[in-house]
């Protein structure tokens, strides 16, 4: 499965300081714990958008990076380490943490640090879309919609649910497009996308049990009927671990995918909207190498 590492001598720590409450607590506790292993911890505050993937990019002298953030945080890093032989390593304190559920990391601090110590370096692969990686998922359609419409002072206010707020406006709002979607030359029709780099959505709801970040392919997980009352039931399904039993959910698998739609239809990435209708995605097998818990 991995490589045990060695004990880090030279550890980075990339993390958005604006992070407060529980999650600021959490970062000081699992940097006291790296600190009294004898390591060094340098820290890495970001200031704006794009540095956390600038600091992991022009990282030097250092044995692993730490993303101490959200998804979106960590998609950044993952960016800057592409190409590079430096380990990635999570400290998850974002919303829903999907890429640190997906290795099976939790938030007590005892666990994160003796990971990032520890833990075991495995190669995963990552997707590309308009010259950038995700890790966890591309989504296009509904979810999108959701994420590119979440308010962000909401968002602070009430975490994962500011999405609920979000997702029942635009379930309201019902503005449907079809899409048409390909898949390794092959073409299929939905109302809504998730290309999955691994099985985690949205938190720990499963989209598909056989997806994992160390798989070669992506899995292309198509939402095929429109309109609110299909919404309402595909979100139940989901939630309630059904989604699979589903007759028009379907799952294919493939390296390169092509979605096609509405002209400035939102993509999201890992959380956050990357770019726009039309986009094409492929899988990178073995992109970067991640810290993965040992137990």
């Amino acid at each position: 499965m991995g490589i045990s590492i060695q004990k880090p001598k030279r550890i980075s720590v990339i993390f958005n300081p604006t992070a407060g409450g529980r999650r600021h607590q959490r970062l000081q506790a699992v940097i006291a714990l790296l600190q009294g292993s004898g390591s060094e911890v340098m820290l890495q505050p970001t200031g704006r958008p794009g540095d956390a993937e600038s600091f992991a990019r022009d990282a030097k002298d250092v044995d692993v990076i730490v993303a101490a953030g959200g998804d979106g945080t960590i998609n950044e890093v993952a960016n800057g380490l592409l190409g590079r032989d430096i380990p990635l390593a999570l400290l998850p304190m974002g919303t829903a943490n999907v890429i640190a559920a997906e290795i099976g990391l939790g938030v007590a601090p005892q666990q994160i640090a003796e990971t990032i110590l520890w833990g075991a370096i495995q190669k995963i692969s990552l997707g590309r879309i308009d010259g950038r990686v995700f890790i966890a998922m591309v989504g296009v359609g509904y979810d999108a919609r959701v994420v590119a419409g979440v308010h962000l002072g909401l968002k602070r206010w009430l975490g994962k649910g500011a999405y609920g707020v979000e997702a029942i406006r635009q379930l309201i709002q019902g503005d449907d497009h079809l899409l048409n979607v390909t898949v390794d030359g092959v073409d299929y029709h939905a109302a809504s996308v998730v290309v999955a780099n691994g099985r985690y959505y949205a938190g720990r709801y499963i989209l598909d049990a056989a997806a994992r970040i160390t798989d070669p392919l992506l899995h292309v997980c198509l939402f095929e009927r429109s309109g609110r009352w299909n919404l309402v039931r595909y979100s139940a399904a989901l939630f309630s671990d059904r989604i699979a039993s589903l007759a028009d959910f379907r799952i294919v698998t493939g390296s390169r995918v092509t979605i096609t739609g509405a002209v400035g239809e939102p993509v999201q990435g890992d959380g956050d909207v990357l770019t726009q209708l039309p986009v094409e995605i492929e899988s990178i097998p073995g992109a970067i190498e991640l810290v993965m818990p040992i137990y």
